[in-house]
């Protein structure tokens, strides 16, 4: 019996209480998209463009933390050669590279 009163009462007292709640999700989801989902496809769409413009000697440091020279590329897969002595090459996932450094740019800043 005081249930059902305090029910209609709280009812009276905030017709709009529905919209409000609603108003609230709908800020929650933009938040997320925002600050979220938005930045997280940019970044995806930044590595997609970066690994597609890999190519055979280029210097790239992978997701274990090596670095190494690219020397042959397939649809999304490359060999990369590490060390001085250039017996260690391992083929690995395009999605394993983390930073790519143009094989011409570095060539540009140890002439200068």
């Amino acid at each position: 019996m005081f249930q059902g009163i305090l029910l209609s009462a709280d009812a009276t007292a905030n017709p709009y209480g529905g919209i409000i709640m609603v108003a609230y999700i709908v800020l929650i989801v933009a938040f997320l998209y925002f600050f979220m989902i938005r930045p997280q496809k940019t970044e995806q769409k930044k590595k997609t463009a970066m690994l597609s413009t890999i190519e055979v000697g280029d210097n790239v440091l992978t997701t274990a933390g090596f670095y190494g020279v690219i020397i042959d590329v397939t649809d999304d897969t490359v060999i990369v050669e590490f060390g001085k002595n250039r017996n260690c090459r391992i083929p690995m996932q395009k999605s394993a590279i983390v930073q790519v450094e143009k094989a011409g740019a570095a060539a540009e800043e140890s002439s200068s």
